[in-house]
């Protein structure tokens, strides 16, 4: 059983897996939340399967800086980097 990381983890079990897999707290944290509230689903899982428009979108949701310079390629690289 997951351990209750409190109300601002929305599901702990993921939050858990990811973390033990090597992601950050926030990052952990951002993708356990956004599977909970159902917006993380994509047409596509690959980013270089997905358009430049949603690359931009979540580059945006996440908060990086810049991204409308980046091309494609540079969005994909800046959200791996995250």
């Amino acid at each position: 059983m997951a351990k209750d990381h409190g109300p601002q983890i929305k599901n702990d079990k993921l939050y858990e897996d990811l973390r033990a897999d090597g992601a950050s707290k926030e990052k952990a944290a951002r993708i356990a939340n956004a599977k909970a509230a159902g917006t993380l689903d994509h047409e596509s899982t690959r980013l270089e399967d997905r358009s430049k428009e949603d690359l931009y979108d979540e580059a945006k949701e996440i908060g990086i800086e810049g991204r409308s310079k980046l091309d494609k390629d540079e969005l994909i690289e800046a959200i791996r980097e995250h």
